[in-house]
């Protein structure tokens, strides 16, 4: 893809948020595009966002688990950007129409106090720059069709990172805990919508620890020239499979003695 073709992907996608009417699937329009023109299509959306008044508040990392990465026929993970309008309070309510198709995940989130990147960066490095650890919640959505109606294709890879990875909101816990005060392989989470358990899992789920998942976003950001900064939030990846929420939905996320969030759609 050229830069002009990364803008105007960028756009479509820009469009498909503000409209609610999801565009086609990249992978179609263009057939050619890789992982980093994913991701240079995921750069420009983010440019326009934060042309126009938005902050950029951390990280989401996603297709952590090997069922997602084996459905999705990849090896790797992706990321995305959290800004500062994906914030919602423990415990609100998502106005209507705010989203196209939301899903919600639960995931351990980490909250930064130093900077975080480099090639050559090691767990202890993500241990010592964390501020705490945290239960949340991230809210999916997507800009782009699921599935083609035409040619029956699913989005794949390339599609998921350009529209950011299908982030779209986050809901922090109001519990606080030290990075190393749970081995956070065992931290899990009962995830249920509208009082019925939907989804339960651990925190290994996430390369076998959550860590790992920040570790591979630290190094991953060395090659765009990024880095995490102090008082980002990084999602480190669901442990469960999304739960879709129409509207009405309740989600809870019970994580026993590490705490509990929740939130709401109208």
């Amino acid at each position: 893809m050229t830069p002009e073709q990364h803008h105007e992907a960028a756009e479509s996608l820009l469009k498909a948020e503000q409209t609610g009417q999801q565009c086609g699937l990249l992978s179609l329009a263009y057939p050619g595009i890789t992982l980093d023109d994913a991701y240079a299509v995921q750069q420009a959306l983010i440019r326009r966002k934060l042309a126009s008044g938005r902050r950029k508040i951390g990280w989401k990392i996603g297709l952590t688990s090997r069922a997602m990465q084996q459905a999705l026929n990849i090896t790797t993970p992706d990321s995305g950007v959290l800004l500062d309008d994906m914030a919602f309070e423990n415990g609100s309510t998502v106005p209507a129409g705010r989203f196209i198709q939301p899903r919600v995940e639960a995931e351990i989130a980490f909250v930064m106090k130093s900077p975080l990147a480099g090639a050559d960066c090691t767990r202890a490095d993500v241990l010592a720059a964390t501020d705490y650890v945290a239960p949340s919640l991230e809210i999916l959505d997507t800009r782009i069709l699921r599935t083609d109606q035409a040619t029956g294709q699913a989005r794949v890879i390339t599609d998921t990172i350009s529209d950011n990875a299908a982030n779209a909101g986050v809901v922090l816990g109001a519990e606080r805990h030290a990075v190393d005060a749970h081995d956070l392989r065992w931290v899990g989470a009962i995830a249920a919508r509208n009082g019925t358990v939907e989804e339960t899992g651990l925190g290994a789920g996430v390369l076998n620890d959550p860590v790992t998942s920040v570790l591979w976003l630290a190094r991953r950001m060395a090659e765009y020239g990024q880095q995490i900064e102090a008082g980002d939030i990084v999602l480190s990846g669901s442990f469960i499979r999304p739960i879709e929420c129409p509207p009405g939905t309740e989600i809870t996320a019970d994580f026993g003695p590490f705490g509990s969030v929740s939130i709401n759609f109208a």
